[in-house]
């Protein structure tokens, strides 16, 4: 197969021809089975290094030209893609094309996006610079109701976003900690701190 990509930042291994990308991204959205963003394809590929970014990109768009992605809806106000019947029929014809690995890297890799993105929408935190610093507002939410707010300060930006960061990796553990430390159940309390370690 000839190679007709930029090969910038690719792992050996990785794809380097526009065929093999266009394949993966039918591959994708027809195993992720829900509407996700071009983001969230382009990133999945491009965060393992399987793929040019640019090169991505470009063949998300011919796909879409091609009629082999359709626009779904949206998500907020980012635009959702499904497969069509046509990148279906790529998707399970020609997968066997693509190495087990790359697939594999790919597929994990959009799933942990599509939960980290799930986890900002149902959470979300706020960096609001102060004279002094700045303050990390942070939400839990349950469905229509916010089950837990609160703020804490950071005296500079990289300490802000790594209270966001860490927020975002588990605000189900900053739940359990706070409504166990606020209730004084021994237990909860125990296997709160457990979790942390």
């Amino acid at each position: 197969m000839a190679f007709d990509t930029f090969d910038e930042g690719i792992v050996p291994g990785g794809m380097r021809s526009k065929y093999e990308i266009r394949i993966l991204i039918c591959y994708l959205l027809n195993s992720i089975k829900e509407p996700v963003s071009k983001e969230i394809i382009v990133d999945s590929i491009c965060e393992e290094s399987l793929a040019n970014y640019f090169e991505t990109s470009s063949c998300f768009d011919d796909l879409i030209e091609k009629g082999n992605i359709i626009e779904k809806g949206t998500d907020g106000d980012v635009k959702t893609y499904t497969v069509s019947e046509n990148g279906v029929m790529i998707a399970n014809q020609l997968d066997t094309i693509l190495a087990y690995t790359v697939k594999e890297k790919a597929y994990d890799c959009a799933i942990n996006l599509l939960a980290q993105k799930k986890k900002e929408r149902e959470n979300s935190v706020e960096i609001v610079k102060t004279d002094m610093g700045y303050n990390v507002n942070c939400k839990i939410s349950g469905g229509n109701l916010d089950l837990l707010s609160f703020s804490i300060f950071a005296p500079d930006m990289p300490q802000a976003q790594i209270i966001k960061k860490n927020f975002y990796d588990n605000p189900t553990n900053f739940y359990k900690v706070i409504l166990a430390m606020l209730t004084q159940n021994k237990e909860s309390v125990c296997e709160a701190l457990e979790s942390l370690l």
